[in-house]
């Protein structure tokens, strides 16, 4: 397992980069985990990218699922697009949100929504 340092704490990371606890998510991890991405090297995350995440987490938290990328965007005020600009991957977005590691059935509708 993967240890990631931040802010004098180590994360641990499974072997492919994604957070062992989720619950140990915050919006300081978030920005470590995107930086580790490509996706953003700015801290904090802007609000738009955050508000995508949170809702990503929500959503997770609720169902167990992920949600619809149309629905990410109605329901955190944003254009259709909005969400494939701030994330063009949406594993990607998965990943920095803090979740573990999609099953099989989740990574084919992330990947063919």
């Amino acid at each position: 397992m993967a240890r990631l340092n931040q802010e004098n704490r180590f994360l641990a990371l499974d072997p492919e980069g994604y957070l062992a606890d989720a619950a140990s998510w915050t919006k300081n991890t978030a920005c470590f985990l995107a930086e580790k991405e490509g996706i953003s090297q700015e801290c904090p995350l802007g609000r738009e990218r955050m508000d995508i995440l949170k809702f990503i987490r929500d959503y997770y938290q609720k169902f167990e699922a992920f949600p619809i990328v149309r629905a990410v965007c109605k329901n955190v005020g944003q254009t259709k697009a909005y969400q494939y600009e701030q994330f063009p991957d949406p594993l990607v977005a998965w990943k920095i949100a803090g979740l573990p590691k999609p099953t099989p059935e989740v990574f084919a509708k992330i990947k063919y929504q």
